[in-house]
């Protein structure tokens, strides 16, 4: 799933015309350079929540992805966890999650990783970057065990990529009911929290490259020509 519903406010005015998953880094809207990494990864059932602009989005990528459209079926974004949950009956017992507006050209969404998961007792498996300069306090810490902690001496940054079991947006984590019907709104750090404090998610450090496109200073830099040598 990628999540592409929201709107952007601290990118405006540019996403003021265009959702922002669809700014470019590179020549390439934001959020379809995941949308490859998962295909190159063998994972090509994907589903995309819209809701600010979203007829843009789905016009741009067409039939070749399902769409949750919060946006016209509630007038707009569920949030995280509300987004997910309206679009569990889309997606399989588990499934990758990646926010549409996070540039991390290195990563690679794979079959091994997915077993891993499987295989284990976590209900979302986490993977969480350095902590960039507008986010220094971090999120989320990690055990030597391999846990996610929500309290940590040192904290690192959520990525935003993560495995979740359908399980995490279920009763007793989540209490909306399997497809949000009344398209309620609920964040996800709650739903994760709780998961943690019980064990139950995983995590690990990945230190690719990785921006949060969170505003149009940092677009600018992304785009950049790169300097060369004379």
């Amino acid at each position: 799933m990628i999540l592409a519903a929201g709107r952007g406010e601290r990118m405006r005015p540019l996403t003021d015309t265009t959702p922002k998953p669809l700014l470019e880094v590179h020549g390439k809207p934001l959020m379809q350079w995941p949308m490859e990494a998962l295909a190159a990864g063998g994972f090509t059932d994907l589903v995309v929540n819209t809701a600010w602009l979203g007829e843009q989005i789905a016009s741009r990528f067409g039939p070749s992805v399902t769409y949750s459209h919060e946006g016209r079926d509630f007038g707009g974004a569920l949030e995280t966890a509300g987004g997910v949950v309206r679009a569990l009956p889309l997606l399989d017992e588990v499934f990758w999650v990646a926010a549409g507006d996070v540039y991390a050209p290195d990563f690679r969404f794979t079959q091994e990783a997915v077993a891993r998961f499987r295989a284990g007792g976590m209900l979302a498996h986490l993977w969480l970057v350095p902590n960039p300069a507008h986010n220094p306090r971090g999120d989320f810490g990690i055990a030597d065990d391999g846990r996610a902690l929500g309290e940590a001496a040192h904290k690192y940054t959520f990525s935003t990529i993560a495995l979740y079991r359908a399980a995490l947006f279920a009763p007793p984590w989540c209490a909306i009911p399997a497809g949000n019907p009344e398209g309620e709104k609920a964040a996800l750090a709650p739903l994760l929290r709780a998961a943690m404090a019980a064990g139950r998610v995983s995590a690990e450090l990945y230190t690719g490259a990785w921006t949060d496109v969170g505003t149009p200073e940092r677009l600018a830099q992304l785009n950049a020509p790169e300097e060369r040598p004379a």
